[in-house]
């Protein structure tokens, strides 16, 4: 098949052209630095003295505020609110942690970066800043439930990381100061019977509001660099499908990237509307392979900065299966018409790396995309099919089967 051929001339021009995709990246944290600080927001770790809440029912009505002394709360309680604050910095880059880029005139001055900004510098504790910060939460976002706003304010004197990648923890280059905040829906469970030891009786129990793990949150500033960024911010959400685009231009009145989920749905449509009948299994198969090939390169070479895919790799990649001029063009012109001009995409959310899937109304078929390289498609006496080679080991309904020669076609 064409995308076989491809396969083998890429690889050779993956080793002259590595350094230029491997090193794309724009002004966002990678992996590590997210880990570093992920690692050091912890209640035996962190310098945060305090964590403030805001809890508000589904009305969007305040049912109370509190502060909250690490110091004074016991360990396994301060545990848990640490354990929700890192929650808000989980996830995949890209999908789940998306990098919010400010523009310089809203650094300049802008409402909204300063209010971030004097959270920051005053540590949380103005009772104003708070105060407008909840509200402009309370009037964007989108929550069925109650809900729980965590904030923290953390101070991590940064270790100086030598060339083999260890720290001096006693040497310290700059401090980051940072503002931590998490969105947890709070669930009433229902009441139940429960055992009370002094009686050795079970009793009707009051019903239980629960926190459960954040569904969104920020870090700011951005850890870029392992330096203070405070041209950008990391956005968490749980949900791939919805970003919450509200609360994000409520909070930091910035462009955001179409959630994961969408991407994904609109990259898939591009191909097929810009490609046309030239989108054919080998084209499809083939920006499969080499989008899988360089997120697998990416990962065995342990380049800590995020993988993008611009809208040139893709073309060339086209151009390489034999697309028409004419199509590539189209391709190009309709990409920057759903992503943006000349934007850069993470891998992973135009892709599923980890499953191969063809479809019909009646029929899925799903394989290692590894090997989508044993599914073709011939056109026999006028009819069009799927083939699928069968020669190892068959099982329908997880029985065995054989495949007689009788059963085989006539070569036409």
């Amino acid at each position: 098949m064409p995308s076989l051929v491809f396969v083998l001339d890429f690889s050779s021009y993956l080793c002259y052209n590595a350094l230029a995709f491997l090193h794309k990246r724009g002004n966002t944290m990678n992996d590590k630095e997210i880990g570093e600080v992920r690692r050091h927001l912890r209640r035996d770790r962190s310098n945060m003295t305090a964590i403030y809440g805001c809890y508000v029912n589904e009305n969007k009505e305040i049912i109370t505020e509190f502060r909250q002394s690490t110091g004074m709360m016991p360990e396994n309680e301060s545990d848990k609110y640490f354990a929700l604050l890192r929650r808000a910095l989980s996830g995949s880059i890209g999908k789940n942690l998306i990098d919010i880029t400010f523009k310089t005139s809203q650094v300049a001055g802008s409402p909204e970066h300063q209010l971030l900004m004097d959270l920051r510098t005053e540590k949380l504790q103005d009772e104003e800043f708070r105060r407008g910060f909840y509200q402009k939460i309370i009037d964007s976002v989108q929550m069925e439930n109650n809900y729980l706003i965590l904030l923290g304010c953390d101070a991590y004197d940064v270790p100086f990381k030598s060339k083999d990648d260890s720290f001096q923890r006693d040497q310290s280059e700059e401090t980051y100061r940072y503002v931590v905040c998490a969105i947890c829906p709070v669930k009433q469970a229902k009441a139940t019977l429960h055992y009370v030891p002094e009686e050795k009786l079970f009793h009707d129990g009051a019903m239980i509001q629960s926190v459960s793990a954040p569904t969104l949150g920020f870090l700011f500033p951005a850890f870029d660099d392992r330096s203070t960024n405070i041209y950008n911010a990391l956005y968490y959400t749980k949900d791939i499908k919805d970003s919450q685009e509200a609360l994000v231009e409520a909070l930091f009145n910035a462009p955001i990237p179409k959630p994961a989920a969408e991407q994904k749905k609109s990259f898939e449509a591009l191909l097929t509307t810009s490609l046309g009948e030239e989108c054919s299994l080998d084209v499809v198969q083939t920006v499969h392979d080499q989008i899988c090939q360089r997120i697998e390169m990416h990962k065995e070479a342990k380049v800590p900065e995020p993988l993008m895919v611009s809208k040139e790799d893709v073309k060339e990649v086209l151009a390489s299966c034999g697309v028409s001029d004419e199509h590539v063009a189209k391709f190009s012109v309709d990409y920057d018409e759903v992503f943006g001009f000349e934007a850069d995409l993470h891998p992973k959310n135009v892709i599923d790396n980890k499953h191969f899937e063809i479809k019909t109304p009646d029929v899925v078929i799903k394989c290692d995309p590894t090997r989508s390289d044993l599914i073709e498609t011939r056109i026999i006496g006028g009819i069009k099919y799927i083939m699928i080679c069968a020669d190892e080991d068959v099982e329908v309904n997880g029985v065995s089967i054989n495949i007689n020669d009788k059963e085989a076609a006539p070569v036409l």
